[in-house]
């Protein structure tokens, strides 16, 4: 009987146990989880802080979901060290847990700049898990002015879960603009108002330079006075396990489209892994869900002794704020055309006759259909592009492409 071992409890986890489930019923399945949480779905981290979900509802998958598949999770333990040879992990504590095939999904954590002075500040906090959403919880208070670091998205899904519960909330990016990562200037200006037009504050193009107690002195010389910080500057995966065992690193655990390491029975997924990205024909870190289930689920499957690859991942993000539905994907290298049209805002992105990215703010529905043009690489000669500029649906394609693809609907 295999003996499989899963570092990490979040999505790549549970795409790996379907995975080994899909192949092997019986093989014993260890999860090590340093949160002491069931798995949850860490982008409803702010919804909980707003109310709108609960603990029971953020569950990523159902309460006997260990059970069902026949897992032993180890909650509140932390890998420390992986020996490749003896097919050992080693825990915190000292145990050792031997496994046949390995996983590790261990995820990212917050990246926090040397900022002089950070250690006089009382009431900081990261924007990451849920325990960290809790502790924020207690902090809040009608009186609170809540300053951000970091105007990415984990930085401004935190402004929207606490808004209306601070008295005031300023966030701070060393870049000109908001979700620098995923938009272009136009974009990023729109959201930023509509953000503006919900409350919050921004300094941007500036950046911190020390703090003292509750005052941050920035390199603008601006100062502004809070009573709480959160930090939301970045994340790093967490990949050191892996590199200390004798694995390729780079910005993440080099993996290929089987979600193997360059260790023998060792295998990554999700936030710590850096896998193939088909919008540039070449690995980086893809963090995001649906990106973190797949790879577990073609490690897992894989670990099992069956056979499955992910070779199509691109980078997409789709997010809302305050009403306003943002959607993003693949690369934005090519020539770009917009649609404008009742105050949604599109935004496509041409080279060599593909579709090889998107933006779109405020008109997200059935988005799915240009993802698959830019994962497909399908010909733009062979649609009506024209008209999926302006609407989306399946009557872009041919009749006969929409009998073969959609099961006769034409």
């Amino acid at each position: 009987m295999k003996k499989y071992v899963i570092i990490g409890n979040g999505t790549a986890a549970v795409g790996c146990i379907e995975g080994i489930r899909s192949v092997d019923q019986t093989g014993e399945i260890t999860v090590i989880s340093s949160e002491d949480h069931h798995v949850y779905s860490r982008p409803l981290i702010s919804y909980y802080l707003e109310g709108k979900t609960d603990l029971q509802k953020m569950k990523y998958r159902g309460d006997g979901f260990y059970a069902d598949n026949g897992c032993k999770v180890l909650y509140g333990k932390t890998a420390k060290s992986i020996n490749a040879k003896s097919k050992t992990v080693v825990l915190d504590g000292g145990e050792k847990i031997k496994y046949d095939e390995l996983c590790v999904a261990a995820g990212s954590r917050p990246f926090v700049p040397p900022f002089e002075g950070l250690d006089t500040v009382t009431q900081k906090f990261s924007f990451m898990t849920l325990d960290d959403a809790m502790s924020l919880e207690k902090a809040l208070d009608k009186d609170s002015r809540v300053l951000i670091v970091g105007a990415g998205l984990i930085g401004l899904k935190c402004a929207e879960g606490i808004a209306g519960r601070v008295k005031d909330i300023t966030v701070c990016d060393l870049a000109g603009r908001v979700l620098s990562s995923i938009l272009d200037d136009d974009c990023a200006a729109t959201v930023q108002k509509h953000l503006e037009d919900n409350g919050l504050k921004f300094l941007l193009a500036d950046s911190v330079t020390k703090f003292d107690k509750n005052t941050a002195y920035m390199k603008s010389g601006k100062t502004v006075e809070f009573d709480i910080l959160v930090l939301a500057v970045g994340v790093r995966a967490n990949s050191e396990i892996v590199k200390d065992a004798g694995g390729n690193v780079n910005r993440g655990i080099i993996i290929n489209t089987k979600a193997e390491t360059s260790l023998p029975h060792i295998y990554a997924a999700g936030d710590c892994a850096e896998g193939y990205d088909a919008s540039i024909g070449s690995n980086r870190v893809l963090a995001i869900l649906p990106n973190a289930y797949m790879q577990g689920h073609t490690a897992g499957v894989n670990m099992a002794g069956g056979d499955s690859e992910f070779g199509c991942a691109i980078p997409m993000n789709s997010i809302g704020f305050f009403g306003l539905h943002i959607m993003s994907a693949g690369s934005y290298d090519g020539q770009m055309t917009e649609e404008k049209a009742d105050g949604a805002l599109k935004r496509f992105f041409i080279r060599d006759g593909v579709l090889k990215g998107f933006m779109l703010i405020g008109e997200t529905e059935r988005a799915g259909i240009y993802t698959s043009l830019i994962r497909e690489k399908t010909p733009l000669c062979s649609i009506n592009f024209e008209l999926a500029e302006k609407i989306i649906s399946n009557l872009i394609f041919s009749q006969n492409v929409r009998r073969k693809r959609f099961g006769g609907v034409v």
